[in-house]
C-alpha cells in the first residue's frame, strides 16, 4: 500500500466517521426528545456530547490534514474548483456544527436539572431543540455535498 492510498483511506474513514456519528447523534437525540423524559434525555445527551467530542472532533481535525496531504501527494492544486467548493462547504458545516455542540451541552444540562428537580423540561430546552434540529439540515447537507464533490470531482 502506498502512502497516498493510506492517506486516502484515512480521509475516507474520517468522512465516514463524521457522517456516521452525525447521523447517529441526530437519531438518538431525536428519539430521546420524543420521550419527553428529562432523565432519559439527560443520559442520552451526555453520551451524545462525549461521542461528539471523541469521534466527530477527531474526524473534523483529521479531514483537512489528510486532505492537504492528498493534494500534496497527488500534486492537486488548491485552486481546483471542486476543492474550493469543498472547503467552502466545510466552513459552512463548521459554522452550523460548532453551535450545535454548545446547544447539546445546554440541553443536557437543562434536562439534568429538570430530572433532578422532578419538573418538566423548561421552554429553553424546546427552543434549543428546535434550533439544534434546524441547524442539522444545512450542516449535514454541506457534509453530504462535500462527499459528492470528493467522489465526482465535477469541475
Amino acid at each position: 500500500m502506498t502512502l497516498y492510498f493510506l492517506v486516502k483511506y484515512l480521509h475516507v474513514l474520517g468522512a465516514i466517521v463524521i457522517l456516521g456519528t452525525g447521523t447517529g447523534i441526530a437519531f438518538f437525540m431525536l428519539m430521546a426528545h420524543r420521550t419527553d423524559n428529562a432523565e432519559f434525555i439527560a443520559r442520552t445527551a451526555s453520551v451524545v456530547v462525549i461521542a461528539d467530542a471523541i469521534f466527530t472532533l477527531s474526524a473534523v481535525i483529521l479531514q483537512p490534514v489528510t486532505g492537504g496531504l492528498l493534494m500534496m501527494l497527488s500534486a492537486t492544486a488548491i485552486t481546483e474548483r471542486w476543492i474550493l467548493a469543498s472547503l467552502a462547504l466545510y466552513a459552512i458545516a463548521g459554522l452550523f456544527w460548532i453551535p450545535v455542540v454548545f446547544m447539546q451541552i445546554e440541553m443536557r444540562d437543562l434536562a439534568r436539572e429538570a430530572a433532578e428537580q422532578h419538573v418538566a423540561l423548561p421552554e429553553r430546552y424546546f427552543v434549543l431543540f428546535r434550533r439544534w434540529f434546524a441547524f442539522g439540515f444545512p450542516g449535514f447537507g454541506a457534509t453530504m455535498a462535500i462527499l459528492w464533490l470528493m467522489i465526482a470531482k465535477p469541475f
